[in-house]
């Protein structure tokens, strides 16, 4: 009896995890809303906004990430437009579009800094941008540094740079 319910009880495990990993694939936006989540809170503790700071913040933090990425997907398709050009194509067309995609994502970031100054003081807009650059990279460690930089040593082994400086250049 005790090994029938064992057997079932490791089938429903292996049956959930086999539905997690497909139901992660046909839905990416749970994925995005757990990340959104993360981003979230670990915002929400780094600025330790009061309830009326977190009542003024939130709308402006998410208009301004809507912009975000709108600007970024605007560069995205500059550069698949620049990838996938043909040999006699108007490159100076294309480049102007791509610094101008470029430029206005400038514009998003530096606007955002003047919404912010609406409703937080500089220091807690500081600790926001500090916060944001943490978490981009709590991401990308989480990536195993398949993003460009190396992930943690492995155990045992020391890291392949200081933390505190930059990363080293790939060989040429």
């Amino acid at each position: 009896m005790k090994k029938t319910i064992s057997v079932l009880l490791a089938l429903c495990v292996v049956s959930t995890a086999v539905f997690a990993q497909k139901n992660k694939k046909k839905n990416p936006e749970g994925w995005r809303e757990k990340v959104r989540a993360e981003q979230v809170a670990l915002i929400t503790q780094e600025l330790n906004l009061t309830e009326a700071e977190a009542q003024a913040f939130w709308p402006v933090y998410n208009d301004v990430q809507n912009q975000r990425r709108e600007a970024f997907k605007a560069c995205g398709e500059a550069m698949k437009t620049l990838r996938e050009a043909e040999e006699g194509a108007n490159y100076n067309a294309l480049l102007d579009k791509y610094l101008s995609a470029k430029k206005k994502a400038e514009a998003v970031d530096e606007q955002a800094i003047a919404r912010y100054k609406s409703v937080l003081s500089a220091e807690k807009i500081a600790k926001l941008v500090l916060a944001e650059e943490k978490f981009r990279h709590q991401q990308i460690g989480k990536l195993g540094g398949k993003a460009g930089r190396p992930g943690p040593a492995p155990k045992g082994q020391r890291p392949r740079f200081n933390e505190n400086e930059e990363a080293p250049l790939p060989d040429a």
